[in-house]
């Protein structure tokens, strides 16, 4: 994506149209489950009291657990019986329902319930069926507070829409989660602008609605519903096809599956949640236009998801850590030699499906830092040396840190017992330390600003961390595709942990965009092509 504003507003027409359709369907679903659910519980007191309650509890998980929670769920049900891909839409769309359904089947409930007592019996006096009783008199009087539940579960919904970023569905989350990593402010502010004015533009509009059905006159929907219409027929119609400034202001977006084994023309490149992993992304992005092969980038993507959906064929490339698979994938809880770890990786991930294209020629291996003058005053050159000392020191730690082997393997290795801890977003952990918020974090050797904040890497004379080679994999797709191949190949040992400090130095200290520091990096690794010009 382009990093000045304009390229910004460019590029995110595609991730509104993208975002609306996944709140509209969920609470289309949402509506069509909780409505019959509510006519058949509204005279059910103890029955409907148990499933508000289960409703309830769905809401108590918080939304980023429960939308990657449903990733293994249809994973493990072979999507859904019918071949659902657990990645993208239908994760997104199955948690953002669950959502939705509290406030919409409460709000039923209640509104049914609700109903004026001498109305019905009127009606029954009349001689209406129980049906015709609920069509023509219970749920026009309960309309308006039906209304305001959907209301409500929108504005939720629209929001929580925002957390599917991790699990492959491009939205509004996109351009908070990217901005939010490469610390690019105008990027994030306007995903956040642009969720709030989604999120506004459905409440007056169902607001608008609610007014209408309280009043009761059915001419008086008309100016809802003409609204409603025109704003998914431009965010859904228009939006989608304007054109991008430039071919970085693109859409990350999963292309369609190939099957077989038809000439590839297009690839799905995916990058986890850091700095990092956007440059590499960008990387192999390049490189892979340079043999006139399309890319799309599936951003912001947690580790378990990403590496699953490259076995599954939902992705086909992106880069990752020998470390990091030797502890998630293989179960493995202690370090060992780097050429070990390298062999056992690649083994295992090639019984998946996936091929190795071998290390890129730098590690970024977890390790604990601290400040310089806390290294001074403490005497620390070793995480054994710091032992003596956690007790009275805060350590401060990425999402994943303080819930991976690694950290587990540490903590016992050498007796570790800090007087707290905190999760960090890791835009924001160096940060933390540098301002005295804690005292040790787990940082990434690769990463620039170490040096950018005058932060101590202390040693693991134990070994107690495993090595962490950054390494291109391949899905099943694309793993024998010699454009592929001959475009990605080159980069095997070209680039230097000097190198990627500088690149990520680029990006969050100089503000650098992704794309200009691929470039850099491009340019200056020491890259020998082994095949001729791209055939396309």
């Amino acid at each position: 994506m382009a990093g000045e504003p304009g390229g910004l507003w460019a590029g995110v027409a595609p991730l509104v149209a993208s975002h609306l359709a996944l709140v509209l369907v969920a609470l289309a679903i949402a509506v069509a489950i909780g409505m019959p659910l509510a006519v058949a519980l509204v005279r059910r007191p103890r029955l409907a009291a148990s499933v508000v309650t289960v409703a309830g509890v769905i809401q108590t998980v918080p939304g980023l657990a429960l939308l990657t929670l449903m990733v293994p769920v249809i994973a493990a049900s072979h999507g859904l019986g019918v071949g659902v891909s657990s990645f993208g839409f239908a994760p997104a769309t199955i948690a953002l329902t669950l959502y939705a359904l509290l406030p919409i089947l409460r709000n039923a409930i209640t509104g049914l319930r609700g109903v004026d007592p001498v109305a019905v019996e009127a009606a029954r006096g009349m001689g209406m069926a129980p049906w015709q009783l609920l069509r023509l008199v219970e749920l026009p009087l309960a309309a308006p507070v039906i209304a305001a539940g959907i209301r409500t579960a929108s504005v939720w919904t629209v929001g929580t829409a925002t957390l599917a970023t991790p699990i492959g569905q491009p939205c509004l989350g996109n351009y908070i989660f990217a901005g939010l990593q490469t610390r690019n402010w105008s990027m994030l502010l306007i995903g956040v602008v642009c969720a709030a004015a989604l999120a506004l533009g459905l409440d007056a509009i169902l607001a608008a609605t609610e007014r209408a059905v309280s009043r009761r006159p059915r001419g008086r929907l008309v100016g809802p519903a003409a609204a409603f219409a025109v704003l998914a027929a431009v965010v859904l119609g228009v939006l989608p096809r304007l054109p991008a400034s430039s071919p970085e202001a693109r859409p990350t977006a999963a292309a369609a599956p190939i099957a077989g084994r038809e000439r590839v023309t297009r690839v799905r490149i995916g990058a986890k949640t850091f700095t990092e992993q956007y440059i590499l992304a960008e990387v192999l992005r390049q490189r892979l236009a340079g043999r006139h092969l399309a890319a799309a980038v599936v951003e912001s993507l947690g580790s378990n998801v990403v590496f699953d959906a490259l076995r599954r064929g939902d992705l086909d490339i992106y880069v990752d850590y020998s470390g990091t698979l030797w502890t998630t994938q293989l179960g493995r809880d202690r370090g060992a030699p780097r050429w070990q770890i390298l062999a056992e990786v690649e083994g295992h991930v090639a019984g998946e499906g996936v091929r190795s294209l071998g290390p890129l020629g730098f590690q970024n291996a977890y390790a604990l830092a601290v400040r310089r003058d806390t290294a001074t005053r403490l005497g620390l050159r070793s995480v054994a040396d710091l032992a003596r000392y956690a007790a009275g020191l805060a350590l401060g730690a990425d999402y994943e840190f303080l819930s991976r082997r690694e950290w587990t393997a540490v903590r016992t290795t050498y007796g570790l017992g800090f007087r707290r801890t905190a999760s960090f977003d890791p835009a924001l952990l160096y940060e933390a330390a540098a301002r005295g918020e804690v005292d040790v974090i787990s940082a990434f050797s690769s990463d620039g600003r170490i040096a950018a904040y005058d932060l101590v890497v202390l040693d693991d004379p134990a070994a107690a961390l495993p090595s962490y080679d950054a390494m291109i994999l391949l899905g099943p797709r694309v793993a024998e595709d010699p454009e592929v191949v001959c475009a990605l190949a080159p980069l095997r040992g070209a680039l230097s942990v000097d190198l990627m400090r500088r690149a990520n130095l680029q990006v969050d200290h100089d503000h650098a965009t992704p794309q200009d520091a691929a470039r850099s990096l491009i340019g200056a690794a020491a890259i020998t092509e082994t095949c001729g010009p791209g055939a396309r």
